[in-house]
Order: structure tokens, then sequence, then C-alpha cells
């Protein structure tokens, strides 16, 4: 994997073409060079159909070779080189620089000679080709698979970097649109079979029986001097076997056997330069199964690149036995490559230039290379190690050190860590820590170098893996007295008084290193008594390397202490012990009197803090002390301003010259305890409550004020961020799925796990605790796991390696199934006895066998109650975990096999049978290291992404859009996309080209980003089920409603695996579910959604109204207008409570309520005259929302825009055409009473708008909207309706309110304009979109938004009256909330046709509602508005709504 990573190298991805490409997306201009400078070439060469390669003008002749070399139609040769007009090109030269080189040119590929090693590399190229042809199983090694293709139905390739899909067959139910039984709502049972389908892309056939090393091999002396390198044996397709030597000319068949070695080339034979020509010509088979592999639908890269990384896959194939593969990995067993030289590859990367764009790339590439290789190498070299392939060359018993590899492991920590074995894993933790802090210090700080390093748990031990220091010779071993040596140690207790110029710099490289990581410059007392003074922790040490390098090693203290975890009387006794009577701290009494500085009122008995730990390695989170280094800034910004109105106000202190605001700058560092007393600066001693450890006497006050920030500090963990967690929790911004989302949110906030008990306290406390019980169900597992896997690594250290699918099998028994216990000795016996004959070498070490569930559990509890301080939260057993929190025991299982590598055999367990074991041996595949690294920036690619996020927030998508497409280009330059943020990247993308109109851009991203996603973080990943639910918006999008269910039913399963239906995000996938799904399903899921949203944010929630909505809506559909009513009238009273009774969201639920009402009232008196089914049909469909309208409200529910206008135009349109139908339908059978219906109106309700208007000189004369109107019947800006009895009305006409107003919207922006009927308007919203559309009676509002865009709306504002009402006004809303006007109608007479009709129950709900401020269509008696009047925008996290008013 190594190999492959360095070949891969940058031309790859350079010659990719498939990417975006850049425009001017941060104004680089770096960047457009790069575009500019593309141009296409022709590349010929013997055995290669000519074709076209894209080539960039800044590449190097090897870069372009490379490329080369990548592509389809040149693979696997190799060894080539490049001629252009007969002349070769040298590799090191630029394109741009040839004489003659110009776009279209043609170069030639020209084969070189091979060598002994370029020869093995072709061979190796050869076996990726015949491994490709069979279909890469990531299941059995250990990696996360892509499971997309199984829910894409299709194998064609799509164009413009769409994903291929399979043709896969799905269920048929799912194909029908109808979701399995075990994804219903409340299912009891989950099969995990389901988890992983079976991947049904069609295998190509097999090109070879075998390809290994001849048994000839190596070559003899004389064969050697011959030019052979080696000999191969191949046996074909035809059952014929031939033997091949391989040559610097080539490769040919030779005359050797089985029986005799005879080298001489066969008769007839060619030289091939590539192998795959030779096998082609003696192996018809061959040729033809090459022919059909190099025909088959090319896979994108994102699905056939190796993750830089390995992704842990818990679940393995259903039968691991029949998959197992000749992968002819006997070829590369004799190709042991030198060790590679670690360190040296990771400082010759760091070292490249950064000068430009383009080399800062290929520095980043060149990293995440290095360091990927490393990672590999070490998860291999721990499997070698522990299996016990490689012999300790130092240590002793329980510390032995290994190399392997180039690497060297061991068990220890760094400078002997205290504690045993919990301190010793703790130190190879934080070691691993700060190597990553002082590797990603930029500029100048790059000097100082850490050796490459990885911790890796395989078996239960923790083995640390680095690589191997350069030769380091001490300052006095030279024998030059104190003259130090020009290398050696430099810095640290341990270097000595020292006085170079090395020396010098390095201490300038560590002092503004501190700086960077808040350290603070203090000394400590070397053993001799002299002053050391230090940048860093005591451990470190600071070495010139033999490279002229300068290393940072044992850096595991690197970060503050946690004063939580350092109890403060056992310090004390332990200080006023150390100083004897010499008195080196200062007075004891002085100390004494300062003791417990810094810690709230009564924190010990509330918190129970600080405590005792099981080891004394505690430290804080660089993120909290951000955070709190934040929070002390407020502070001290408050307190300037304080003491500055105490002593005659700001503007007099800030006056120059005015001492008294010197003085108050100086009071407030004093009281936030800034390390300056002159400006603010929060810096923290890292060997502050480190035992053993002394102080000079004059830095007595700076240790106790150290002291007093550190208990700050760790009372900040427990007094803001636990609580602003919490919250963030009820607010639905962090919403974990699992233990690594609950991991990554804490850690966020900068806390540690081990404060998962205080967690699970606060959330006990809480009065809204029902409503955090999935974060307290995620913490009680996060802790019952992280126990059970100290348990299991003791319990797996005692077991032989013939015995560890047993005993891995038997601890999951005994962890999951309650009060389990081992078999009877006498049946145990007898099982051993029949495996005694097949290899069951550990029958004589059971010592594992005897554990119980009861025994484990109790272990467990210990150790929870020692680790996080809890006491009754776990019970007795998993049953209780699962009565009392929900946990399910799934999930749990899930949980452990990542953290402990365990893979399983994929089939369905019973976890509460008590009778049969749920595991066995045979369910136990593989047990993988679990390796933890450092990772590599990608620091132009992160800020180009950071970018787009922060004009994201503005609402300028075109800008951000511009930025995601560089992000991606950079992503993929760096790291081919294989990256978590490089996911993130293209999630937004999608996202903002759908926002865009782009909704086919939108999908073919989000393809993209569900791959990565699947690969890089797991299949089952909470990020993968997100980009589940957007793919399936993005498709349903485009009208592929079957692919978006698909999407959809997968994300529920894997939600129901990770965590259970019971969480907010569930809520959500049921909302998506019951939109795009019709009938009973649709209900089933609709109301599972709303009960999930009322119990996890509330009923007056703006989700919870939501979800009524949409209920309301499916009842509407099925009939039960009852209940449609009750759950309308929730989300009007959420919406109100939310909003107010004027706002847009709370107009439209009037409207709907009231429709929906009348639509009862309606259905009622057809049902009591016995008029025929018709009417029902026809209320159905009025109600029926569009295509559009789902699409509207499943991006609102999935989150997709926070921001939406209430869109009504699809079902006014809806309305026309339903009322022109009925017009014509009374005007047949009622002629003579609609004439008297239609003159009643325009002589009364209509000559009262007009006066009003027109006495203030606002809109046209009344004639002329009469002869509009009589040019226009039933047009747009005119409507019939009728009255409860069924007689026509003629409708009042409408008056525009805004006329020339120029209002000022609510952030001071001008809207204005005259809203007449027919005019444009259009405008931006707040997401920087286009707004436009058709105002039928409004008029161009205009004005500018907050960030000072032009915005208006098109409004769509047809009205529509009801006879009853004496006055209306006209209603048109900008974007931001200004420009409007309104229409108040009255239902009066709707209510009075209801009692006339006894029915009471409408009469009731109607008198609740608030006046409309849109009129109502009536028809027969019935007020009908659209389903899309209810599209509900959800509130963004600034609290605006889609049209700008402030919640």
């Amino acid at each position: 994997m190594k190999d492959k990573m360095k070949k891969g190298g940058r031309g790859k991805t350079q010659g990719a073409t498939g990417g975006p490409t850049l425009t001017n997306g941060s104004g680089d201009f770096e960047m457009k060079q790069e575009e500019s400078a593309s141009f296409p070439v022709k590349i010929q060469g013997s055995g290669v159909e000519p074709f076209e390669l894209q080539v960039h003008g800044f590449w190097l002749v090897q870069d372009a070779v490379t490329s080369l070399l990548a592509r389809e139609e040149v693979y696997p040769r190799s060894c080539l080189s490049l001629a252009l007009a007969g002349m070769n090109l040298e590799p090191l030269v630029e394109l741009q620089s040839l004489k003659g080189f110009r776009p279209g040119a043609t170069l030639r590929l020209m084969e070189e000679p091979y060598s002994p090693c370029s020869a093995r590399e072709h061979v190796g190229r050869v076996l990726e080709l015949l491994r490709a042809a069979r279909t890469p199983d990531a299941l059995v090694e250990g990696r996360s698979p892509s499971l997309l293709h199984t829910l894409t139905h299709t194998a064609a390739t799509e164009k413009a970097g769409k994903l291929p899909a399979s043709n896969a067959k799905t269920e048929p139910a799912n194909q029908e649109g109808v979701p399995p039984e075990y994804l219903l709502p409340g299912s009891p049972h989950m099969p995990l079979l389901a988890v992983l389908p079976h991947s049904s892309q069609p295998e190509t056939h097999r090109c070879l029986k075998d390809l290994s090393l001849s048994c000839w091999n190596p070559p003899p002396g004389h064969r050697k001097l011959q030019g052979d390198f080696l000999y191969i044996t191949v046996l074909t397709l035809e059952g014929r076997r031939c033997d091949i030597t391989s040559c610097s000319r080539g490769f040919y068949h030779n005359r050797s056997t089985e029986e005799g070695f005879d080298p001489r080339p066969a008769p007839s034979t060619p030289v091939c330069h590539c192998l795959t020509d030779l096998l082609a010509h003696f192996s018809p088979g061959f040729k033809r199964a090459l022919a059909t592999l190099r025909n088959r639908p090319q896979v994108p890269p994102a699905e056939v690149l190796p993750t830089p990384y390995r992704t842990m896959c818990w679940l393995g194939p259903s039968s691991a036995s029949h998959i197992h593969r000749n992968l002819y990995s006997r070829l590369e067993e004799q190709g042991s490559a030198q060790s590679p030289d670690w360190n040296e590859e990771l400082q010759l990367a760091r070292d490249l230039p950064q000068g430009s764009l383009e080399e800062r790339l290929q520095r980043d590439r060149a990293l995440l290379q290095v360091n990927s290789a490393f990672v590999w190498a070490a998860a291999q070299a721990a499997e070698t190690v522990m299996d016990g392939f490689v012999e300790s060359i130092s240590g002793g018993p329980d510390d032995p050190g290994f190399l392997w590899g180039g690497l060297f492991l061991s068990r220890g920590g760094a400078g002997g860590a205290p504690d045993g074995e919990r301190g010793r894993r703790a130190a190879q933790k934080l070691e691993l820590r700060g190597v990553q802090l002082y590797s990603d210090l930029g500029g100048a700080l790059q000097g100082l170098h850490t050796l490459p390093t990885a911790t890796v748990d395989y078996r239960g031990v923790r083995l640390s893996a680095q690589g191997l220091a350069p030769g380091l010779e001490g300052p006095l071993e030279q024998g030059q007295g104190p003259q130090p040596s020009p290398r050696g140690l430099l810095y640290g207790v341990a270097a000595g008084p020292q006085e170079s110029p090395y020396r010098r710099r390095m201490l300038e490289l560590l002092a503004q290193a501190a700086k960077a990581l808040s350290l603070q410059r203090h000394a400590v007392l070397a053993p001799n008594g002299q002053q050391v003074p230090l940048f860093t922790s005591v451990d470190a040490q600071g070495v010139l390397g033999p490279d002229g390098r300068f290393y940072l090693l044992d850096l595991f203290r690197t970060l503050p202490v946690d004063a939580n975890y350092c109890p403060s009387g056992e310090t004390r006794g332990e200080e006023e012990g150390e100083r004897g009577g010499d008195g080196r701290k200062g007075s004891g009494g002085e100390e004494d009197e300062k003791e417990g500085e810094g810690w709230p009122e009564r924190y010990h008995s509330e918190k129970g803090l600080p405590r005792t730990f099981p080891h004394r390695l505690c430290r804080l989170r660089p993120e909290l002390i951000h955070e709190f280094a934040q929070h002390k800034q407020s502070q001290f910004t408050k307190r300037v301003r304080e003491r500055m109105e105490e002593n005659g106000g700001v503007e007099e202190c800030v006056k120059p010259g005015d001492a008294r605001g010197t003085d108050a700058v100086r009071g407030a560092c004093k009281d936030v305890g800034s390390v300056s007393d002159i400006i603010f600066e929060m810096r923290f001693n890292p060997n502050i409550f480190n035992q053993g450890l002394d102080f000079p006497r004059c830095d007595g006050a700076s240790v106790r004020l150290q002291k007093r920030l550190l208990r700050e500090a760790a009372a900040f963990i427990t007094t803001h961020q636990i609580p602003a967690f919490i919250e963030d929790c009820l607010q639905g911004i962090d919403v974990p799925l699992d233990g690594a989302t609950l991991r990554q949110a804490l850690h966020q906030k900068g806390i540690n796990l081990r404060y998962l008990g205080q967690l699970t306290k606060a959330v006990s406390q809480s009065d809204d605790k029902e409503r955090l019980r999935h974060i307290m169900r995620l913490a009680v597992g996060e802790i019952v796991i992280r126990s059970s896997k100290r348990m299991f690594n003791n319990f797996l250290q005692g077991v032989e390696i013939a015995s560890l699918s047993a005993a891995v099998s038997h601890f999951l028994c005994c962890l999951l199934v309650s009060h389990f216990s081992s078999a009877p000795v006498g049946e145990e016996t007898k099982k051993r006895s029949r495996k005694r004959g097949r290899g069951g070498g550990a029958s004589d070490s059971t010592t594992w066998s005897m554990l119980s569930g009861a025994e484990l559990w109790n272990l467990i509890v210990q150790d929870a109650t020692e680790t996080y301080g809890i006491t009754d939260e776990l019970g007795s057993g998993p049953d209780h975990l699962v009565e009392l929190y929900r946990l399910q025991k799934l999930s749990l299982l899930r949980e452990f096999c990542l953290k402990t590598g365990v893979q399983l055999r994929l089939r369905d367990y019973l976890l509460d049978n008590r009778t049969k074991a749920a595991f066995g041996p045979d369910d136990v595949l593989n047990l993988f290291p679990v390796v933890k690294h450092i990772t590599m920036t990608t620091a132009d690619a992160s800020a180009a992404f950071r970018a787009a996020q922060s004009n994201m927030k503005k609402g300028l998508l075109e800008p951000a859009y511009e930025h995601l497409k560089e992000a991606s280009y950079l992503f993929g330059r760096v790291c081919d996309d294989l990256h978590p943020e490089a996911c993130h990247c293209l999630s937004l993308m999608a996202r903002v080209a759908y926002l865009q109109g782009q909704p086919t851009e939108a999908r073919s991203v989000q393809l993209r980003a569900v791959v990565i996603s699947e690969r890089v973080l797991g299949f089952d990943h909470p990020n993968t089920i997100q980009q589940y639910v957007l793919l399936a918006v993005y498709a349903y999008a485009g009208g592929e409603q079957a692919l978006s269910q698909r999407c959809l039913f997968r994300a529920r399963l894997l939600t129901l695996t990770v965590h259970g239906e019971d969480h907010p995000y569930a809520a959500t996938l049921d909302g998506c579910l019951g939109l795009v799904l019709t009938g009973e399903q649709s209900g089933q899921y609709l109301r599972n959604a709303l009960k999930l949203n009322t119990s996890f944010f509330g009923p007056k929630d703006l989700r919870t109204a939501l979800s009524q909505h949409l209920l309301s809506q499916s009842m509407c559909l099925a009939g039960d207008y009852r209940s449609a009513i009750n759950h309308e009238r929730e989300a009007l009273a959420a919406f109100t409570s939310l909003h107010g009774e004027d706002h847009p969201q709370t107009r439209c639920s009037s409207d709907f309520l009231r429709t929906i009402t009348q639509n009862a009232v309606r259905v009622e008196r057809t049902l009591r005259k016995g008029a025929p089914e018709l009417m029902d049909m026809r209320t159905l469909e009025i109600l029926t929302p569009s295509a559009e309208t789902i699409l509207e409200q499943l991006i609102l529910v999935a989150e997709v825009r926070k921001n939406t206008d209430s869109g009504l135009q699809q079902f006014r349109q809806k309305l026309r055409e339903l009322r022109d139908a009925e017009e014509a339908n009374r005007a047949a059978q009622n002629a003579g009473e609609e004439n008297a219906s239609r003159e009643e109106p325009r002589q009364n309700g209509g000559r009262e708008e007009n006066g009003g208007a027109e006495e203030n000189g606002e809109g046209p004369p009344q004639g002329s909207r009469e002869e509009n109107r009589e040019k226009q019947p039933g047009g747009e800006g005119s409507v019939e309706v009728t009255d409860v009895n069924g007689s026509v009305q003629q409708p009042t006409e409408v008056e525009s309110a805004a006329g020339d107003m120029a209002p000022t919207t609510e952030t001071g922006g001008e809207v204005g304009g005259r809203a007449e009927a027919g005019e444009v308007v259009g405008g931006r919203d707040e997401a920087g979109e286009e707004v436009g559309g058709k105002a039928e009676a409004g008029g161009e509002i205009g004005g500018r938004d907050e960030a000072g865009e032009e915005v208006g709306v098109r409004a769509e504002a047809e009205v529509h009256t009801d006879p009853a009402n004496k006055e209306l006004e006209g209603h048109s809303q900008t974007q931001n909330g200004g420009g409007e006007t309104r229409t108040d109608s009255k239902v009066k007479t709707a209510i009075g046709k209801c009692e006339s009709e006894n029915l009471i129950a409408v009469k009731e709900i109607l008198g609740n509602i608030t006046d409309p401020s849109e009129p109502e269509v009536v028809a027969n008696g019935v007020a009908t508005v659209s389903v899309n009047q209810l599209k509900v925008s959800l509130v963004t996290e600034e609290g605006c709504t889609a049209n700008g008013e402030a919640d």
C-alpha cells in the first residue's frame, strides 16, 4: 500500500480533467494561470492507440509521464519516456519551456530498458490489473465499502463526473415504493443482513489461473551476468504452464519446466516490453479476458482509489471462506525492498518549498502520501510483532522494543509514564497529541521537527510506532568539557548550561511556538539547584540531529494539567513535603492562604470535583484553552469598561495621556488573571501541579496565578462548556447519533471524555432531561463501551493466538447477553476433545472461558465508577440499559467492534437468547489493528472551504460556489477528494448548486459526496446517513422518486442500526419518508415524526409545527378532516406563539385551517344530501399537493434551505382552473341568479373599496379596472366565487395599499414602488438567490437586504374575496419584511352557515382562528386554500425567517 500511494504521485491527479475548473473563486492569480496553461496534446506509441491528453504548462515531463501511466489506454505499461520531434525529453524539464511544444503537439511514448527494480514494479502493475478483473471486496480487507451502486439500478456510466450505477436488483417492495416491514415505525425487528446488501456489479472472468515466481527463481550467477532479473511461472486458462524470463529488454518465454531448468528462449517467442503483450501472445483466453476488462465501464476514482487511511468496517462477508481468492500474492513475497527511513521521508516532505500555490499543493500531497504510507506500515508492523514474527531488541519483558520495517515499536509511554498500564496508554495518546500540535505550526515554526508517530491497538496491547530518529550524540560525550557539540541535546532540564548559536536558534523557535500554543515561559529548579528556563513541559527535550534539524521529543505533557483531576489536598501535602526546610517555594502560610483560589463556591459539594483519577496524566484539550481564553477576553473587555466608567467615563479615560485608562487596563488584567499587566495575554504553565517539581522562590506569585487559572479553566468545563453543549442539543444544533459524533461534539467544546459522568449528571438534573434522553443514552453507552474495552484489552492479553476467535466470541456473549455463563465443564471437555484433532492447540489454556456475564459486568461497573464517577446508572446488566435508557444491544455491539477492531460475520444475532450463545468462533472473522495518527492539514483547500462557509452565512451564494469549486479542486489535487473535509465541501457545493437552481449538478456532486463519506468515514457513519438524505432530496428534484425512496430507506435502516428510532434525526427521516411515500405508510411516518419532534423539541417548536401541518395535509388526503383540523390547529398555535399573528407562516396556516374546515362542512352537507362522490374527489384534487410542493416541503424538512418564501403560484394556477370549470357549470344552470349576484357586490363593496383608495389618490379609476375585468373574464385579475348557498358572487376588486409608499425595512433598507397588477418585481433573497415571478396583485417592490444587496420580490398575490367581507386590502410582502399591505377577511358568513348545518365542532374551531391576511376562494360555499400556502420555512440560526422577519 505504501508503494502504491507513493507511485500514485501528484501527476495522476493533475492529469484528471473531470473535476470542476476554477475561475476566480478567491481571486488567486496563480489559479488563473493554472487554468490558462491547460491544453491538449496527442499521444502515440507502439502498442497504444493514439489519444489526447490534457496537460498543464507548469508540469514537468515526469509529471506528464506519471499521468500517462495511469491512463486506461497505457496501463499497465511502465518504464516509458516521451519524445518530441524525435528527441527524447529530459524528465525534469517543464513542458512550457520545450522548444516547439504547443497545443496539439504530438508526443511519442518511448520504451526504456528495465532495471531489476523497474521490472518488479512492472510486474506489480500487471498484478494490479489482474486483481482488478475481480470485483474488489473491501469487507475482506476490513475497509468500509461503498454501497451506493446497489441503489442506483443502472450499469451505464454517467457523464461529467457522475457515478456509475449498477443494475442491481433490490427488494420488490422498494421498487413499488413500499418500505419493508422492518423499516416501518415501531417495528421491533431489524435484520442485520439488510445493512450490507450484496453487490451486483458484474465480475469479469479471470485472466489467468495462476501467476507466481518460478521455482527456479532467483536466477543463478551466470544468468545474472547475462541480464536475467527474475523468472515467473504462468498457468493459463487453457491449462498451459509457461516459464517467463524478465530481462532489461522485457519479457520472453523460456524453455524451463518443472523438471528442468533451461533459460533459453522458446522457439518463435517474441521479447515483449509489456508482460501482458507476451501473455496475450500464447494464451487466447487471456487476450479475450483482457479485452473484456478494458472495455468494461470506467469506475470513477472515488470508488477505486485507495483511501489514505483504513476506515474500519465492523461487518464482514457472510461466508468469508468461500470468497477467499487467489490474489497472486506469491509473486510479491520475494520483493523485499529496503526498509524506508520514515523520518527522512517525512522531513524531506516538510522541507519542500511553499512559495507558490503549486509548491504548497505538491508539499501537502507529499506529506499526506508519506503519512498514509507510514500509518499502513505501522498497522502491518503491529500485526507482525504481536503475532510473534519479530524478536525483541531491547527492554525487559514488561516493555520490549521491536524494530521492523524502519519502525521502532514499544509498549511503554514516553519518559516512563507512571500509573501502570493506564498511565502508559495515556502517555502514548498525549505524545501523539503533542506531536500534532507542533506539526500544525506553520511559517518559521516548521523548523521544529517531530518524529513520525502513531499508536496501534492490537490484541489488547497498545504499541507506539515511531520513525527512527537520526543518530544523536550528547554534548558531553565528545570529551570537550563544557564546550557543547554542534549536535546533541540542546534543550531540557538535562541539557545543562550551554551557549551556542544552535541553542539560541532553538530557544527562539520554542519561544515563538509557546506563544502560538498559549504556553508560558517559566523556570524550574534542576536537581542540582540551578534554574532552567523552559518553554515546554519539563519532560520535553530539544535535540540537534546530524541532519541539521531541530527535533522535539517527549511531548506528552505539552498541554496544561486538568485541575479537576488533580486534588488540591494531595498536591498541597506533597508540596509542603517538598519544601522541607529550604523554603524554595516561598512561604507555606501564603501558599495555604491561596490554596483553592479559582474554584467556584460549593464547587466540590455540587460537582464532586476535584477528585482522583486512575492515572495522573489528565490534560486539558487545546479547544478548551481556546474557548477559555476567549471567555477571559470578554471578561477583560467588560472589566476595562466598568473601571473606566467608575473613573469618569470611557470617553475621558481613553484620551491620550490619561493615566486612568492605563490603570483600568492594568486592573482588568489583574482581575482576569492575565500573565501581563499591560495587555491581555492568557498563557499556561504546563508544569503546574506536576509532582516532584520545584519552582524558584521568586516565581511564587506567578505559580499561584497559574494554579488559579488552571482551576478556573477546569471549572469552566463544568460550569460553562457542558451546559453550553446541553443547550446546543436542546436547540438541535448538536445532534450526535453515535459515540463517534458524541465524542466529536464534546471535543469541539474542549470537553474530555472523562467528563462523561459529569455530562450524565448534568442531564439527569436538567429540567429537560426527557428531551435529552438521546444524549443520556449515548453517554451511558459510551461509558459502558469504553469500560468494557479496557476489560477486553486485559482479557485478550492472556489468550493464545489459536483461541482468539473463541475468546472474542465468549467475551461478546458475556457483554451483551444478560447472566451469560460458560458451558458446563463436561460439555466443554467434550467439545475440546472433538476439536483436538483439528488443530485446537489452545485446549490447555482456557482460563478466559471461565469469565461469566455477571463477573464481567461487575468489572465494568467498577471501572466506570473509578473513571467517570457514576454509581447507579449502569445497573446489573445490559438488560437494565435497554429497559432504563432504551439502549440497543446492536448499537453497543457496533460501537464495541469499531473501538476494538473486531470484525463479525454478517448475519442476524439473537442477543436476547439466554439458552444459546449469541456468538460463536466462526462469527469472528478478523481482528484489525486500530491506528491513531496525526492528520496532515490541507491549508489552501481548507481556507477556501472556510471562505465558502463564511459567504454562505452572509447569503452570498455565487462567491460561495466559486470558493467551493476552488476548494474541491484543491482537495482533489492533494488527496483525490478522499478526505472528510472534502466530503463536507462537496456536500455544501451540492446544496449551493441546488439553491442556485441547478438540481442536476447538485445530484451529480452529491453522488460523489455519498461515496466519499462511505469510504472515508464509514458506510454507517452518521454523516453518511445525512448525505443519503440530501441525495434523496436532489434525486426527487430530478424526478427520480424511486431512487429518492431507496436512499431514504437506506438512511433509516442505518439510523436504526446505529442508534434506534428514538432520536431527533429520525424525525427528519420520517418526515421526508412521509412526503415521498403515499397511502397509509405516509401517515405512519408523519405521525412518528410528529411524535418525535414533540417529545424532543416541544409542541411550540418550528419543526413540530411543520410536522403538524404535514400530518394535517396527509389526513386531508385520507379524508379524515377532524384529525386534519386538530393537527392544523396545533400548527397554527405554534406559529402564532413563535412569530405572531401577522407572520406569513401564521397567515398561511390560518388559511389552510379555514380551507380544510370548510371542506369538512361541504363533505358533511354532501353526505346528508346524498350527492354522488364526485364532490369528494374534487376536494381531494384541490388539497393534493403537487410534486413541486412536496419538493419544497422536502427541502424544508431536510433543512436544505434554511430560508424560503411561501411560493403559491402552482396552487393558485390550479385554483384558477377549477374556478373556470365551476364557473362554466354554474353559468349554464343559474344564469339569471348569477347576473343578480354580480351586480350587488359591484355597487356596494367595490364602490367602498375604490372610494377609499381614490380619496388618497391611489389606484386607477374604477372604470378602468372594470374595463380590464371585462377584457379578461376569468383571467388572473379576477375570480368568481360562490357563497355557502351556491350563489355565484362577483369578486371585489383589490386595491394595492403599497401605492407610492416607500417604507423602510427592519434593516434600514428602503423599500418602495407601486404594486400594480401585472407589474414585475425581482431581486435577491437573503441567501443571495434571485427571486422573481409575476405580481398579479402586487407591484414592483425593491429595497436592500442586510448585506446591502438590492432586494425585491415577484409576488403572485392573486386575491380572492368572500362576499360577506365589507372591505379587503391587498397584500404584498417583500423578502425582507418591508413594503407590505395586508388583506383582512372574515369568515362570519361561513360560521353562520356551519351553525345552520349544526356543525358545532367546526364552529368552535373557526371561532379561535385569527382573521387571515389573504382572502380565500369559496367554491360551493367552502373556502379553498392550497397546500402550497403552508410551505413553512425553518428559522435560521440567526433567528430570521425566509421573509427576513425577526422571530
